[in-house]
């Protein structure tokens, strides 16, 4: 009895889910038809994969091993699939992954500017942290992502888009009593208010303010950049905020204000991810290109604008 994809495909399910109800679901399938399917991927392999109990799935050793390469199968299968939507350039289904510090800002116009080129594409966004990110373009649920470097990862290839400059955020009265510091680093630690831990800009305004992730003294619990905001208007502390939010949160949020750091600007660098092992066809580079238009634009207008003091 020969494998097949959809068996592969149904065992990765549960052995992610660990449970027939719940895998079934993620398959859009009834649960015996899932159960049937890995019952005979069982009898082909001659082995049991997993032990059945009365509320949970656990892989069998065996299990493990077969689930390692059905995620090798799968992920190559992917980029067939990939790779043919792809001859004819942005053309089909885009699997788009953006980050949340980038997501609300940048995306209304980066879809307007892929409507405005007449291109024949349904995006499909995913918004998520870089963590899960890069675990779905390696297994192929995406085919991009919109992600901060670094990335410390050797099966993805990013092509760098723009620079996204930090500012200070706080309430007129947090600015005027340190109206003397002039880079991250001279922040007090008990000021800083930052993004939950996961998010990467979290780790990028720890490192840009030479601080560690182990300092408790540093508030790491607010869920959004919206929220940060809030915090910071109504004067319980200080946060970077990145130019690709600024005008956004600053309009939404009146009590706060928003000062440039002396040069160089810390910043962080934006840029498109995907798959080093993907096919070399031109989709890739055509999207960062209108993807970098569009960014190079945002932060051009932030650096522009007169509601963001300028103290260099």
């Amino acid at each position: 009895m020969p494998v097949t994809l959809r068996q592969l495909s149904y065992f990765k399910a549960l052995a992610e889910q660990r449970n027939f109800r719940r895998a079934a679901e993620t398959c859009h399938v009834s649960q015996p038809a899932l159960s049937v399917q890995i019952r005979e991927l069982e009898a082909a392999l001659n082995g049991p994969l997993v032990e059945r109990h009365a509320r949970d799935v656990v892989l069998t050793p065996f299990g493990r091993e077969v689930l390692d390469s059905a995620e090798r199968v799968l992920s190559e299968i992917a980029g067939l699939e990939q790779a043919a939507r792809r001859r004819a350039g942005l053309a089909g289904r885009l699997s788009l992954g953006v980050i949340p510090t980038i997501a609300p800002y940048f995306l209304p116009e980066a879809l307007a500017a892929l409507r405005a080129e007449d291109i024949s594409l349904d995006v499909e966004v995913t918004e998520a942290k870089t963590e899960r990110l890069l675990a779905q373009l390696a297994n192929g649920a995406l085919d991009a992502a919109l992600v901060a470097l670094p990335i410390e990862d050797e099966g993805i290839e990013v092509l760098p888009l723009f620079e996204d400059r930090f500012l200070l955020a706080g309430s007129a009265a947090r600015l005027d009593q340190i109206a003397r510091v002039s880079s991250p680093e001279g922040l007090a630690e008990s000021q800083l208010l930052l993004l939950e831990d996961g998010h990467c800009l979290t780790d990028q305004a720890l490192a840009v303010c030479g601080r560690g992730r182990g300092n408790a003294r540093i508030n790491m619990g607010a869920t959004s950049l919206s929220t940060l905001s809030r915090l910071v208007a109504a004067g319980f502390g200080l946060t970077l905020m990145p130019e690709l939010a600024a005008l956004t949160e600053l309009r939404a949020s009146p009590g706060m204000g928003l000062r440039r750091f002396a040069q160089p600007e810390p910043s962080r660098l934006v840029a498109l991810a995907r798959r080093a092992s993907s096919h070399q066809e031109g989709w890739f580079t055509e999207l960062a290109d209108i993807l970098q238009t569009v960014g190079d634009d945002l932060v051009a207008r932030v650096r522009q604008s007169d509601e963001i003091a300028d103290t260099r």
